[in-house]
């Protein structure tokens, strides 16, 4: 089982009725290691109180851009500072279209901007919705950029349909952020050589076989 120990991950909720596994994904994490801080819409107040995340993450929970308290202290700067991980959970239709054209409504969506974390998406929808041409091309832009999306699982939902759009397990998600975390470390301590530009290879004394390689490659993997 691997650790979360010392990972500072953020939480965001949407409103969508997975929001109900919310306080056992943070308990699961906070399991591992991780320190897990909660930020929710005002959408998904609905579905889950502010308190019930409160009680299993230890710390308050931001739920409002306009909070003159919170705000005062750039609260959606300073969780996105913070975080080692951003995750999106559930992340439903409508966060998904938000975050994919850069809005900054609320405080869940103004984190994703503010954050260099990187952010995991877990949709959470009607399977018709999840299909919808508008969604798979608001995850397809998510992915371009470089934000993961986890899921979704596939199954009975809460309307009654079967199919593509239930939220990752709890214990899944877990995994996969430890996992996220694994690779980012693999490198760790290892001391690597990277050669840029053009390569020689003689072929006698006067001739060479050479190419037209810029080392613009080796510079970026370097960087």
């Amino acid at each position: 089982m691997m650790s979360l120990a010392g990972k500072k991950i953020v939480l965001g909720v949407s409103g969508g009725i997975a929001a109900y596994k919310t306080p056992e994904l943070v308990r699961r994490l906070r399991e591992r290691g991780a320190d897990v801080r909660v930020a929710m819409t005002e959408a998904a107040k609905a579905f889950i109180t502010p308190l019930s995340l409160q009680a299993v993450s230890g710390y308050p929970v931001s739920d409002s851009l306009l909070d003159p308290a919170a705000e005062a202290a750039m609260g959606h700067i300073e969780l996105g500072k913070w975080a080692d991980l951003v995750i999106l959970a559930p992340a439903t239709a409508d966060l998904i279209a938000r975050v994919a054209s850069g809005m900054a409504n609320d405080l869940v969506s103004t984190i994703c901007l503010a954050t260099p974390a990187p952010v995991a998406v877990l949709p959470a929808m009607n399977q018709q919705m999840y299909r919808a041409a508008a969604t798979q091309h608001n995850l397809e832009v998510l992915a371009s950029r470089g934000l993961f999306i986890w899921g979704p699982d596939s199954g009975s939902q809460a309307c009654g349909d079967v199919g593509p759009g239930r939220m990752l397990d709890p214990l899944v998600t877990v995994d996969k952020a430890a996992a996220h975390f694994a690779a980012v470390n693999d490198l760790r301590h290892l001391n690597i050589m990277i050669t840029a530009g053009p390569t020689r290879e003689p072929l006698d004394p006067v001739r060479y076989i050479s190419n037209h390689s810029s080392g613009k490659m080796g510079f970026a993997i370097a960087a």
